[in-house]
Order: structure tokens, then sequence, then C-alpha cells
């Protein structure tokens, strides 16, 4: 019987072998699949409303919802929904309770 050699690398251990592609290993195979980008509207019409939330205003919009949630909670309002509407020179952000919450109210 013939010695086996020591510190060989892969590569040389391998030799030219290739292993053929089975059901087994297939998932195993490296493909490259042709991917087309996705173009996307909302990523196009975002790009304006992200002008007017600076850091600092998303905290503070971020923290009164957070407040609101809280105060809903004690409430026992749990699935609610905000309502935007716009007056003059204010933007309103209202708390609706959700469907859910109008189900067993009645």
């Amino acid at each position: 019987m013939a010695k086996i050699p020591k510190n060989l690398s892969d590569k040389s251990m391998m030799g030219n072998y290739t292993e053929q592609i089975t059901f087994e290993n297939d998932i195993f195979a490296e493909e490259k699949i042709a991917t087309r980008p996705v173009k996307s509207e909302k990523k196009a019409s975002a790009a304006y409303v992200s002008e007017f939330f600076t850091p600092e205003l998303q905290e503070k919009v971020g923290k009164a919802l957070l407040e609101l949630k809280v105060e809903l909670y004690k409430q026992g309002i749990v699935d609610f929904d905000i309502k935007v509407a716009r007056q003059d020179k204010q933007v309103i952000l209202t708390a609706v309770p959700g469907k859910a919450y109008m189900k067993n109210a009645k």
C-alpha cells in the first residue's frame, strides 16, 4: 500500500475530480440566476415625503405616537388606525379605533 502524502492542499488532494450534479446536491450548485432590478413607484413617490421629515422631526412624531398608543392601550383600545387630515396650516393625526374594537363596543 502506498503512503499518503501529508500537508497537501485541498486542490492537490482532489486533483481533477468534478462532482456530477444530481437531485441530492443540486441545491449546492453555484448557478447565477439573472435578475432584473424591480422599479418601485413607492420609492419615487416617497422621495418628496422624506424631504419634510428630518431625523429630529421623526423622533418627535414617533414619541407622540408612542404616547398615544400607550394612552389608547390604557383605555383598552389595542387595534386602531391613524387618520390623517389637513386643515389650513395644520396636519392632524387622529387615532380611530379599528374594526375589531368597533364590533366589541356594540
